[in-house]
């Protein structure tokens, strides 16, 4: 079966994967576990020919554990990237995408930014305000790699920031991070569901122009403190 390209996860030894089915098959001797972390030399492995890649879920996520391979093609085609990659032509490249991403996440930030002040809507008398709010949102979620809902490109960027901002106000005005929630099915689903309403009751108070005292505003002493 190592003509055959699949998507595994780890068996029950280090030599050893298991399919969808549940079978578990031997990894062949001639072959070799390519690690993660350098997405080009994977691309070119696969490219080359059958592979098992094996993945592990971790809560809703998936990962990649790396890539089984023929340990001739995986040095073949790393010793050719590296003679690649070790050329003016490719530096001059890699500088040029490097240019291109960074404008293109600054952009994406200006957007951002932009999306979560039109979502706040706050009266003028808080404009400032907004602005603060807005500053310490786009800086949490807008980081490359950072994970956040920011980051997704399956929902409107007005969703995004909607999102990024409850997420925030969870975090940083409620006590969510040190509560003790019971390992019942749809518990934290629902606290959290309480969390974002009070948010949005109090985001509401600042969109109606509404008299709030600083001292008592946790959303007000969370940007004070940040």
């Amino acid at each position: 079966m190592p003509d055959q390209t699949r998507i595994v996860s780890p068996g029950p030894h280090d030599h050893a994967v298991r399919t969808a089915e549940g079978q578990v098959l031997l990894v062949p001797r001639d072959w070799e576990l390519l690690p993660p972390g350098d997405a080009g030399l994977t691309r070119r492995v696969k490219a080359g020919g059958p592979t098992w890649t094996v993945k592990q879920k971790k809560g809703r996520r998936m990962f990649s554990l790396g890539v089984w391979a023929p340990a001739d093609r995986i040095a073949a085609v790393r010793a050719g990237l590296a003679a690649e990659r070790s050329t003016d032509a490719y530096a001059k490249r890699r500088q040029a995408d490097a240019k291109r991403r960074e404008k293109k996440q600054e952009e994406y930030v200006e957007d951002f930014r932009g999306a979560v002040l039109a979502f706040l809507n706050f009266d003028p008398a808080y404009a400032e305000l907004a602005e603060r709010l807005a500053d310490a949102v786009t800086a949490h979620a807008t980081p490359v790699g950072s994970g956040t809902v920011a980051r997704t490109q399956r929902i409107p960027i007005e969703r995004r920031a909607e999102s990024a901002v409850i997420a925030w106000m969870r975090h940083q005005t409620t006590g969510y991070d040190n509560m003790k929630i019971p390992g019942v099915k749809g518990q934290r689903r629902e606290v959290r569901r309480m969390l974002a309403e009070r948010s949005r009751g109090l985001l509401q108070a600042y969109r109606a122009g509404q008299t709030v005292a600083a001292q008592h505003c946790p959303l007000q002493r969370a940007l004070a403190s940040s």
